[in-house]
């Protein structure tokens, strides 16, 4: 996938303010429109353009497109870095409720996900305020254990002059024990404040996992790849596995291989039920980097002449 300069495409500055955006759209759809130009990728051009001008528009996606970095080029293989959009508090779903049809995958890839409804107003004075959503990256731990955790998030907006400025909340969140990756916490009041006696809007915090060194979850379920010796797994053995709640002690049966996978029952995230902790095996062969090893492997050889190509047919 290509990295799309927006600004490049508009003629703009990065610091360019939403009145200048606005004049440079107006001018380039008049000189693109398929119905008017005798421009050669006059169509191409024109939804370029209608594509740059959907996310410069707006400052929620301009912020987050911006967060980025202005170290891409255009036409250079791209793909978004993880949680990229994490710490960002943006009006209803988040700042994929405008994703529109035609675009390309690099707009799709960023802003293109299914938001959630937002709420509308009640009446012409007393409206209550518009949900916020905001994606926030936690630890697996305080899933395990439940936490109390302080989040700072960025919140795009315009000045006087209107350009784009973020400016930074803090609020202290309780993480909820089991909460799962992709489950809201609802904060009630903490959205868009409501015009008259409106009551405010929510927010909406989607949670994530930073990624772990030893464990990746699937629900309540959570997945490892533990490594184990030849011998180990060859003769069968009880090895000491980390858990998220403790050491236990894992039976491997004879003859496993890599890619071998065992359960362990309830040692996942906690919940009614609780998830799992699954184990795939990972066979790892010790250094032959003395020569009393190197005498041990071609002992071994010797004694199994064993052949794993030999369903190969070599």
């Amino acid at each position: 996938m290509e990295y799309r300069d927006y600004y490049q495409i508009m003629g703009l500055k990065r610091d360019a303010s939403q009145d200048e955006i606005k004049r440079a759209y107006r001018k380039l759809a008049r000189k693109y429109h398929p119905d008017v130009s005798k421009e050669s990728d006059a169509e191409e051009r024109f939804k370029e353009v209608g594509e740059a001008y959907e996310v410069l528009k707006d400052p929620e996606k301009r912020a987050a497109y911006d967060h980025l970095g202005a170290n891409y080029r255009a036409g250079q293989e791209f793909h978004p870095p993880p949680d990229w959009d994490s710490g960002f508090e943006f009006r209803g779903g988040g700042f994929t409720d405008a994703a529109g049809g035609g675009f390309s995958d690099f707009f799709e890839e960023l802003f293109g996900r299914q938001a959630h409804d937002a709420h509308g107003f009640r009446s012409r004075f007393d409206a209550r305020g518009q949900d916020h959503h905001a994606k926030v990256v936690v630890d697996l731990e305080d899933s395990f254990h439940g936490a109390a955790r302080s989040i700072s998030l960025q919140v795009p907006s315009l000045d006087a002059q209107g350009r784009m400025q973020l400016t930074s909340r803090t609020l202290n969140v309780k993480i909820p024990r089991g909460i799962r990756e992709g489950q809201m916490i609802r904060l009630a009041g903490q959205g868009m404040p409501g015009m008259g006696q409106g009551a405010g809007g929510d927010l909406y915090l989607e949670i994530h996992f930073r990624p772990h060194p030893f464990y990746r979850a699937e629900g309540r379920d959570l997945h490892m790849q533990l490594p184990v010796t030849p011998w180990e797994a060859a003769l069968g053995d009880t090895v000491t596995v980390p858990t998220p709640d403790g050491k236990v002690d894992l039976k491997i049966p004879p003859g496993s291989s890599s890619g071998s996978k065992l359960r362990l029952k309830g040692r996942g995230l906690p919940g009614k039920p609780a998830g799992d902790l699954y184990i795939t095996l990972s066979v790892v062969a010790p250094p032959a980097n003395t020569e009393p090893a190197r005498a041990a492997y071609r002992e071994l050889a010797s004694q199994l002449a064993f052949n794993p190509r030999a369903g190969m047919g070599v």
